[in-house]
């Protein structure tokens, strides 16, 4: 699976080498509630194809016009903005008082964007800088910052995996999260020193790293990007790289099991590591939300969508099921 960055600019050089002409829009600001965030891209193919998105599809149904029309594949690049009065968002299907802010570029030999893709396909994060009034781009290796931003001569933008996942054991949920954290803009490591586990290890999209799980979290170096969790039921290789993490800025940290083995979890950190209280509440356990996941796969959606929640501020409150037999029928009470 790969992440939209990558999804978008493939599409764009197919198109390119097939000999059409592209544009390429990024969303640069948004006012009110509008249906993408800043930083989301769409292409526009001269007989009006799209790949990518920008809103609920009206804005682009704009843009393919403007594309059929010749107005987009050519000159120079130019910011737009949709929605500024009431009946323009009631035009494109953005609330009252919406707005959104697109920089439009034609894509052309000076946008390198062939080069983006090669660097992004090697996992590196780049840093894209657009000369407005020429249309001319710099590349660079992206730092700590990864903020858009767009001032009057330049707009810059961030390319790769803004998001990490430390991944403690190679087993079977592994090979599920991997690639659905992948789809969703993560670097997936996975640290297992067993060798019974790594050995024919392969899941896409993941990258395995050596040595013992709290050696690989010191590391790593988290910071507010980075999720850590830990998958193998083992706490010699738990619990240590658990108690780095807790002590770490990395935003989600959390670790499997049923409710009485993350109660013993917790009770050996205080004991051995003599965590306090409020490091051990940073701890997610039983990892995922609720939602009654039984196998693998499913688990690997509930532990996304936590991991998503938690992202974006939210606190899902614990469901409630709709019936005792169905509760018991998901493994939810005994």
């Amino acid at each position: 699976m790969d992440n939209i960055d990558l999804q978008i600019l493939r599409q764009v050089m197919a198109w390119r080498d097939s000999g059409h002409a592209v544009a390429l829009g990024t969303i640069t600001r948004t006012w009110g509630s509008a249906p993408r965030p800043p930083g989301s891209s769409v292409a526009i193919r001269d007989d009006g194809l799209v790949a990518g998105s920008v809103s609920g599809g009206c804005i682009e149904d704009d843009l393919i016009d403007k594309a059929k029309s010749g107005a987009l594949a050519s000159g120079r690049p130019q910011v737009v903005r949709y929605g500024i009065d009431a009946d323009a968002a009631h035009r494109f299907g953005l609330p009252c008082g919406g707005l959104i802010e697109l920089v439009l570029e034609p894509v052309e030999p000076r946008t390198r964007l062939p080069e983006l893709l090669q660097r992004l396909e090697r996992g590196e994060r780049v840093r894209r800088r657009l000369e407005i009034a020429s249309g001319d781009v710099e590349l660079e290796l992206a730092g700590s910052a990864d903020e858009l931003e767009l001032t009057a001569t330049h707009l810059t933008t961030h390319h790769g995996p803004r998001w990490r996942l430390l991944l403690i054991g190679a087993g079977q949920l592994t090979q599920y999260l991997a690639p659905m954290a992948g789809a969703l803009g993560y670097e997936v490591l996975v640290c297992d020193p067993r060798e019974e586990y790594t050995v024919g290890f392969a899941a896409e999209g993941a990258r395995l790293v050596s040595g013992m799980p709290d050696d690989a979290v010191r590391e790593l170096r988290p910071d507010g990007h980075t999720a850590i969790i830990a998958l193998t039921h083992d706490p010699k290789l738990d619990d240590l790289a658990l108690m780095e993490a807790l002590a770490s800025p990395a935003f989600y940290v959390g670790a499997i099991g049923s409710r009485a083995n993350q109660a013993k979890r917790k009770q050996r950190l205080t004991e051995h590591f003599d965590l306090a209280p409020e490091t051990l509440a940073r701890l997610h356990g039983p990892v995922g939300l609720k939602n009654g996941a039984r196998t693998p796969p499913e688990i690997a959606v509930s532990v996304l969508a936590e991991l998503t929640a938690v992202r974006y501020g939210y606190r899902v409150p614990e469901p409630v099921p709709v019936s005792p037999q169905a509760a018991v029928a998901a493994g939810c009470v005994a």
